[in-house]
């Protein structure tokens, strides 16, 4: 994979000397947009989507020869820049809010397509004290041993699996207990940087940057209910101005063999929601 230009190198530095490999690709998520340097397609995708929209990316570019240009990033970011004239051709977002709002002020071609819904897990690294389990029961007694200094989740105020995240824990009835100990990514890739690179004790982002590979061999992880939170119901859409390859490529994402690669990094997709 050919992660895109360096964004923050967050706490790249520190512990785990395993981390390097997820942090050239975790740490490496831009959260504006870069300037193009091909005719390729800028594309504002979601930040949970960079494993899998990678390797959709180049199986496209090996089926059709077109390159896409990817800009990952959180969701409600990628909405005020688009308002304010960012040059993306495509938008996927964690958050069919943000397409809907799009659309109905005239960004958009037209209110797009769900393309997924994404899972949150609960993440620790070989060296955190916290048990991992699906009841986030390690983590309620993690906080009450003292072990907890640290806690990882995306930004609440613009990134969806950040919403995700504190919507799970205020179920769990652990929020408010967390306040003092919460660091905020910016997207939910920099949360999974911080609970990766031991920088937190644990930290709760997308199922499908816990399962890539270099994610797996940096922690464990537990899938947390998916009725403890809103349906992560992710929406992608095409945006006034889209060229022939971005048009294709949104084609492309709703075939089968896309499709296939979503599934495997954990997304459910939207007929299989019942």
């Amino acid at each position: 994979m050919h992660p895109p230009a360096a964004f923050g190198r967050v706490l790249a530095r520190r512990r785990m000397r395993g981390a390097g490999l997820a942090l050239g690709v975790l740490g490496a998520l831009p959260a504006r947009p870069r300037a193009q340097v091909s005719a390729a397609p800028v594309i504002a995708a979601a930040a949970d989507l960079h494993f899998a929209l990678e390797e959709i990316a180049a199986a496209f570019r090996g089926d059709s020869g077109s390159e896409v240009t990817l800009n990952f990033g959180s969701s409600g970011n990628f909405r005020r820049q688009i308002e304010q004239g960012a040059p993306f051709q495509l938008f996927l977002s964690a958050d069919e809010a943000f397409v809907g709002q799009l659309a109905a002020a005239g960004y958009t071609l037209d209110e797009g397509t769900l393309y997924a819904i994404g899972r949150i897990v609960l993440f620790a690294g070989p060296d955190s004290p916290l048990a991992v389990d699906p009841a986030l029961d390690g983590l309620a007694a993690g906080l009450a041993a003292g072990q907890v200094r640290k806690f990882a989740i995306a930004n609440p105020e613009h990134a969806p699996y950040g919403r995700a995240a504190e919507q799970a824990l205020r179920h769990r009835g652990l929020w408010e207990r967390l306040q003092p100990h919460l660091i905020l990514g910016e997207n939910v890739a920099q949360a999974a940087q911080f609970a990766a690179t031991g920088s937190a004790e644990g930290g709760i982002f997308a199922y499908s940057l816990a399962l890539s590979e270099p994610m797996r061999k940096l922690g464990r992880c537990a899938l947390i209910p998916a009725d403890w939170h809103a349906p992560l119901r992710q929406r992608m859409v095409l945006l006034k101005g889209a060229g022939a390859v971005a048009r294709s490529f949104y084609a492309y994402l709703q075939t089968a063999p896309a499709r296939a690669v979503f599934r495997r990094y954990g997304f459910v997709l939207p007929e299989e929601t019942g």
